[in-house]
């Protein structure tokens, strides 16, 4: 089955009586199936996640309910908030590797939606509705399950948009409340942090077939003027793609090995375990180029969490003036705090 999904609002938080608000919790998005002391755990494109998180299964069947399918959210809570490269790293293929990280980083999940409880199905049950179930079969829960927050009041909700982002939260989610849920349809809508930050291009990678432009990468310096790679952008049409090319042609250069040896993890493309065994192929430019770009935020103050926008290029801006120092730092909140500000 598949979750419902959200559309981002350009437009901010969307306003009146028929809305309910939510934190946005950046994870990873779980459906969580029960059957007695059966439970699977579903990633949002359907992929077993169950074995990657022992440490919630005993949770999941202390609950009343011994049949129910819920919607909500993984996490790992580090020292400063949400952390999702931790969390990235739970999904190991070494059975030991699993079970050492479920002591180290416990997951937490975060429900906000009861799709099915005993033999009824609830999709087609208002929001409101399905919210009162799930608070009644929720009550009294404790760690590693919570219960996220909602408002009706988007004053509220503007005031968490601004607050939990120094948990690491996302933002804000606006879902209807006479609503029924609909599986694969973006009819709840998100509200993200956008901002903007001046990158050095520092190369571009090949398309998945190698035949076009795939993406820019992008760099910024640090204090000491070293380079770190901190992601990508990739909104080009296929005239805009070509362009580019022509553009970064004259640019190539060698990519500088013993620069990324030193420090291998600013280097961009490589192996992980998300590229299933695939090097990123990707072609090394001298940095001159600046362009500016849209982002929500720069994970573990590294990478830009998400791929970022692209806004124009900079031709008044020197590279070396690209630093972090331009990236925005949202003021700490502990993020269980968060489930004391309903």
């Amino acid at each position: 089955m598949e979750p419902m999904l959200s559309a981002i609002s350009e437009k901010g938080i969307p306003t009146g009586d028929g809305w309910e608000y939510e934190p946005k919790w950046d994870g990873f998005r779980t459906l969580v199936f029960r059957d007695g002391d059966e439970v699977a755990l579903a990633s949002r494109g359907g992929r077993p996640m169950t074995r990657y998180f022992p440490e919630l299964l005993p949770a999941f069947r202390a609950l009343r309910e011994p049949k129910l399918v819920l919607d909500g959210e993984l996490v790992v809570v580090g020292a400063n908030g949400l952390d999702f490269g931790a969390l990235q790293q739970r999904v190991h293929p070494a059975e030991s590797r699993v079970r050492m990280l479920s002591e180290a980083t416990p997951a937490w999940f975060i429900a906000f939606d009861l799709l099915a409880e005993g033999t009824t199905d609830l999709r087609k049950q208002p929001l409101g509705e399905r919210r009162k179930r799930l608070e009644k079969l929720l009550k009294g829960v404790k760690q590693p399950i919570f219960l996220t927050p909602y408002t009706r009041d988007p004053k509220t909700a503007q005031d968490w948009f601004e607050k939990f982002e120094g948990a690491g939260l996302d933002g804000v989610i606006a879902k209807s409340w006479d609503g029924a849920y609909v599986p694969g349809k973006r009819f709840w809508v998100k509200v993200k942090h956008q901002r903007t930050a001046d990158c050095v291009v520092i190369g571009w990678r090949k398309s998945s077939d190698g035949s076009t432009l795939g993406a820019l990468l992008l760099g910024l310096y640090d204090k000491k003027g070293t380079m770190h790679y901190v992601g990508h952008t990739s909104s080009f049409n296929a005239a805009e793609r070509k362009e580019l090319i022509a553009k970064l042609k004259p640019l190539q250069t060698e990519i500088p090995e013993e620069e990324w040896r030193a420090n291998p993890g600013r280097m961009p493309g490589g192996l992980s375990r998300w590229s299933r065994g695939k090097d990123t192929e990707w072609v090394a430019v001298r940095p001159e180029l600046v362009c500016e770009v849209t982002y929500d935020k720069l994970e573990a103050g590294e990478r830009f969490r998400h791929a970022t926008g692209f806004v124009r290029w900079r031709t008044d801006k020197p590279p070396k003036k690209c630093g972090f120092d331009q990236i925005a730092s949202a003021a700490e909140f502990d993020v269980r705090g968060i489930f004391r500000s309903k």
